[in-house]
């Protein structure tokens, strides 16, 4: 891992140059997203099928496409009690967290005029759930209990089934989650049938989850067609530390996020010297034990950083400004920084708060802005999938009180239409 100070002249050179963060895609990518949408948009299944075969080589047809309720009662017989009751505990901790951010309905009254806001579900979303070289029973969980919880009326998922084999334990967590329509499709191809819809697949009101650069432009492209969490880019996780939490948990930390992806963007910021060799040696230690070594070295390598700052209140501010995704406070007194958090996706506060504890099951879902849109974007929750409607209740009084001031206002931007709607009215005509 690379040390940088800030105190170094060329620092901000060097850290931009190495914490690269970016949601744009290659020309190449952003050409066959559009030509696949495009197609699906089309001629529909048969793109979907085409691309299916093309990327992840198996044969569908209409009467294939969707999960049967046979597979899935033959993907629950493969799970162990261990692993079902592990997807059960953190399904229930998704679900009482997803309640607490429920908005309500409400009205009040002033003057004879009542005003309002009335929240109603979804009708029907689609959530996407990555696969093909790994499992991701956890982003089901994450992306449909608060979807459930919402009272979204139909929850469908996409989920790609590489050489027509699924997962399942995917499959079981879709059970436990309340999906109610799984797809062996994935890809820009899945987000484009979820988005204009097909014979086989319903159109839905917002697609969720994560994916690769073709499905996060994918979701990109849709976007007004159907809404979408958030575009998502690789991984990353920034940890402030000063010593007093050992370097062995701060390196694990610091490899979790690495072994997600090449592209994952493990970040400490500290303000001790020695504990940022400490760190930076137990990180090279463990690394060589790891399955994914390889995936995590290569995000190591490239894209790790150590910055030591003159202070913990420099690393505050520094925490700010790149506004990261997953943020640990690996700190003594960790709560008393919490206030001072002005951007981050979630903040893990303390030693014993692990990122990797909220990727399962700490409660909230682990769905993140990442690359630094955390200033603007938030966790996705229950509450992103219920819609507002304004209520505007005026009596005749109230009317006759706002109603010439509602007139001269449209007369000064020259609607004189609006300004006659409320004349007429107002004349008794």
């Amino acid at each position: 891992m690379k040390i940088l100070r800030t105190t170094d002249r060329n620092f901000r050179y060097d850290f931009g140059k190495i914490y690269r963060r970016s949601i744009d895609a290659p020309e190449a990518v952003q050409k066959n997203t559009a030509s696949i949408l495009d197609d699906i948009k089309r001629i529909g299944d048969e793109a979907l099928f085409k691309y299916t075969e093309k990327f992840d080589h198996h044969t569908l047809t209409t009467k294939t496409v969707e999960v049967t309720a046979r597979e899935i009662s033959h993907a629950l017989k493969q799970v162990n009690s261990k692993d079902l009751s592990a997807l059960k505990l953190a399904a229930k901790r998704i679900e009482e967290f997803s309640h607490h951010h429920l908005e309500k309905s409400w009205e009040y009254t002033k003057d004879d005029v009542t005003l309002g806001i009335r929240y109603a579900p979804l009708k029907r979303v689609g959530i996407y759930v990555p696969g093909g070289k790994a499992a991701y029973p956890s982003s089901v969980l994450m992306t449909a209990i608060p979807a459930r919880v919402a009272g979204v009326k139909e929850i469908i998922m996409c989920n790609p089934w590489p050489v027509g084999d699924g997962h399942s334990t995917v499959l079981a967590a879709a059970k436990i989650a309340g999906v109610d329509r799984i797809f062996k499709v994935g890809g820009a191809q899945a987000i484009g049938a979820m988005a204009y819809g097909t014979k086989t697949i319903p159109a839905v009101d917002k697609i969720v989850g994560p994916g690769n650069i073709y499905v996060t432009w994918a979701k990109k492209m849709v976007f007004g067609q159907v809404d979408i969490d958030m575009l998502a880019g690789p991984t990353e996780v920034t940890i402030l530390g000063d010593g007093t939490v050992p370097a062995s948990h701060v390196a694990a930390d610091l490899l979790a996020q690495a072994e997600h992806d090449p592209l994952a963007s493990p970040l400490l910021i500290t303000d001790n010297s020695t504990y940022a060799s400490r760190v930076e040696g137990e990180t090279r230690r463990q690394l060589m034990r790891l399955s994914r070594k390889a995936i995590a070295g290569e995000s190591i390598q490239k894209r790790a950083l150590i910055v030591l700052v003159r202070s913990l209140d420099e690393g505050i501010d520094l925490i700010n400004e790149i506004a990261p995704e997953h943020l640990e406070l690996a700190i003594k007194d960790p709560h008393s920084y919490v206030d001072r958090i002005e951007n981050a996706g979630a903040i893990f506060v303390g030693g014993f708060s692990p990122e990797a504890i909220g990727d399962y099951v700490a409660g909230p879902s682990h769905v993140l802005p990442t690359q630094g849109t955390a200033r603007f974007f938030s966790l996705l929750r229950a509450s992103d999938f219920l819609k507002a409607s304004s209520i505007i209740s005026l009596s005749e009084k109230a009317f006759k009180k706002l109603g010439p001031t509602a007139s001269r206002l449209a007369q000064m931007e020259g609607l004189t239409a609006h300004a006659h709607a409320i004349d007429i009215r107002l004349k008794g005509e």
